[in-house]
């Protein structure tokens, strides 16, 4: 599979940053690069520990920041404040916050058809 990316816009405290995200489904959270979201002004709100792809953890700050996805609308999500060195992943959480999955066959977002039990 490809790597499938979206532009989006994030904001907080009135300013904006556009950003490229890469679509990662094995992501959980959505991670902002440490420019991003000292930019916008975003605050710790807490700290969680990480697992990376290749076993190892690591410990990166929590906030929370709105973002838009052009076509899709403007959501508030939890986003994880990375390092210089992290890229910029939208995650599954923010990923089911919109309604949307990745198809990884088309390589792009599409609405989840949700059930409501």
């Amino acid at each position: 599979m490809g790597l499938v990316y979206i532009d989006g816009i994030v904001k907080y405290g009135g300013r904006e940053v556009r950003v490229r995200f890469l679509v990662d489904s094995g992501a959980t959270y959505t991670v902002l690069r440490r420019s991003v979201w000292e930019k916008l002004g975003l605050k710790p709100l807490g700290e969680m520990e990480f697992i990376l792809a290749d076993g190892t953890t690591v410990k990166r700050m929590i906030s929370e920041a709105l973002l838009e996805l052009p076509g899709y609308g403007e959501r508030h999500t939890p986003v994880v404040l990375g390092e210089s060195e992290d890229e910029n992943l939208l995650g599954t959480v923010t990923l089911e916050i919109f309604g949307l999955i990745l198809d990884p066959f088309k390589r792009e977002l599409r609405p989840i058809r949700a059930l409501m039990k």
